[in-house]
């Protein structure tokens, strides 16, 4: 059995963040767990951050300190892995913070179940509020015939899409041996998904994987990257393709066991849908497509959701003037509107005169949810479009989406 005396290193990549890093160094350095090794990865950050991590360094034996020139969070995290000496390695991204007990319990969990990976939920933190976030797969121990069945369902777990655990590397803990390659193979230009490309593949060298609902891990969803860039997808097609190729690459090493091809397809489509807005020009020899159908066309909407997809399903109605969009609620209306988003509340929708309520969001299950509390509301069923995406025409569309210039 093993003790506190098992090292656990902790990696923080820290880019223009010297608002928020003193908090999360803090956080780590009273970890009830105390035999951390706590590598502070300065990516050529041209604010505070080097000093402030120097001055931490010299309080605490603990932390180690990079400075490199700066080449992105993949780079970022290779080169924290490699200077690390821990037998369990966890992430912490420095704009976000973690719960006194964190790693204590990630280590007790992987330890008394002697797994080789354990996978935390989240607390999604915005202004003075905490959403907590579990996987999709429930808690418990998986191995043999089990853990074959989150391999089936961990990137795509059915419905399109929500994933069966989370693709995030922060809210996990490594064992060093199933790391090691998931990591240091990832190509450094994936800028987008970069998490996935590591998570994924970490799951698939593990022979056993504890899932656990500590959600003590704090995302900050910081009020700068609320408001997404409306820059051309073109751009962002870009970087989604070296995603695609290297999982892809992945998926036919492994003959595409457990299905990956089709998770993979969903999981990158997904990410392409929402960061585009959805909709994709008609060519000569293709037809128009937007997530919702064609029924839109000209008509007044409302769109649910002020997250990313949201956004970028507002800028493309804002391009094309193809619709006539007559209002935008989310429940965090208030939030919004402190990074001057003309958002409104969820209740308003009954005030406004429409054709369609368009639920921005690609979880069908999510979707739902929302449809049955607009219900409640009093709104048709027939006025409430969710997302469709057939599963006969994702790879197509995928190929639509990476190939967009």
């Amino acid at each position: 059995m093993q003790t506190e005396n098992t090292l656990i290193s902790v990696i923080v990549p820290i880019y223009k963040i010297d608002k928020y890093i003193g908090i999360c160094i803090e956080s780590l350095i009273n970890q009830t767990y105390k035999n951390l090794e706590i590598i502070l990865v300065d990516d050529g950050s041209p604010d505070r951050c080097p000093e402030i991590c120097d001055l931490y360094a010299k309080k605490d034996n603990r932390i180690k300190v990079i400075h490199k020139e700066n080449g992105g969070l993949v780079s970022a995290r290779k080169a924290g892995l490699l200077a690390s000496n821990g037998e369990y390695v966890g992430y912490v991204d420095g704009d976000d913070w973690v719960g006194a007990g964190f790693y204590e319990a990630l280590y007790t969990a992987i330890v008394t179940s002697d797994a080789d990976m354990a996978c935390a939920g989240q607390s999604r933190d915005l202004f003075d509020r905490s959403v907590h976030f579990t996987n999709s797969l429930p808690s418990g121990i998986y191995e043999g015939e089990k853990l074959d069945e989150l391999y089936r369902n961990m990137i795509s777990n059915g419905e399109f899409y929500r994933p069966g655990v989370t693709t995030y590397v922060w809210n996990k803990l490594f064992k060093r041996e199933v790391l090691m390659d998931a990591q240091l193979s990832v190509d450094d230009r994936i800028s987008i998904g970069e998490d996935g490309a590591v998570t994924y593949p970490a799951l698939l060298a593990a022979k056993k994987v504890c899932i656990t609902d500590n959600c003590a891990y704090h995302y900050r969803q910081r009020e700068d990257s609320m408001l997404k860039k409306s820059e051309s997808f073109a751009n962002e097609a870009k970087k989604l393709k070296y995603l695609y190729d290297y999982l892809m690459d992945f998926a036919e090493k492994h003959n595409n066991e457990y299905d990956l091809i089709k998770q993979i397809t969903d999981y990158v489509l997904s990410i392409c849908i929402i960061r585009s807005g959805g909709i994709l020009d008609g060519t000569e020899t293709e037809p128009e497509f937007t997530p919702y159908g064609s029924k839109i066309d000209g008509k007044k909407l409302v769109i649910y959701s002020a997250g990313t997809f949201g956004q970028q399903l507002m800028n493309r109605f804002l391009e094309n003037s193809r619709c006539d969009v007559v209002g935008w609620v989310d429940d965090d209306y208030w939030e919004y509107r402190r990074c001057c988003m003309d958002v409104d509340p969820v209740e308003s929708i009954t005030k406004h005169e429409y054709d369609y309520v368009l639920i921005a969001t690609v979880d069908r299950i999510l979707a739902r949810k929302i449809s049955n509390r607009l219900l409640d509301y009093g709104l048709s069923k027939d006025k409430i479009l969710i997302v469709s995406c057939e599963e006969t025409v994702r790879e197509k569309l995928l190929g639509r989406y990476l190939n967009c210039n």
